[in-house]
């Protein structure tokens, strides 16, 4: 699972095997470990009491709900994004759920094979 943070924008991108964990198991969680022990934790839930995506932290941990039935569409659909927008105390936080595309072009290092296939792509 990839996160992107830019200003008050937040994006998580899931790849085939990470959609399929969300589907199953009602989340799907990584982290990024930081020297001196510290790790910021990412997770993403199915919620079964709200209707629209929101997200929470503490703990070091980036907890994004995204309800039940909107779910289960991005999961068993082609639907690729889900977006939504959350009250802040100083403004407005943008949510963006992405099922994560193969690039068109390989690069170094970078393992795709579990990523969705770009509509893009040739063959």
């Amino acid at each position: 699972m990839k996160l992107r943070i830019k200003g008050d924008s937040l994006r998580l991108r899931l790849t085939q095997g990470e959609m399929r964990t969300l589907a199953e198991r009602g989340e799907v969680e990584d982290s990024i470990s930081f020297p001196g022990g510290a790790a910021l934790r990412y997770r993403l839930r199915v919620d079964n009491k709200n209707d629209d995506i929101s997200v929470n932290y503490g703990s070091n941990l980036i907890d994004i709900l995204v309800p039940s039935p909107l779910s289960e569409r991005w999961c068993g659909t082609d639907l690729v994004t889900l977006s939504a927008s959350q009250a802040t105390g100083s403004g407005e936080l943008r949510i963006i759920l992405e099922k994560d595309w193969a690039c068109l072009a390989p690069r170094e290092g970078e393992d795709e094979s579990d990523n969705f296939r770009h509509p893009k792509s040739i063959g």
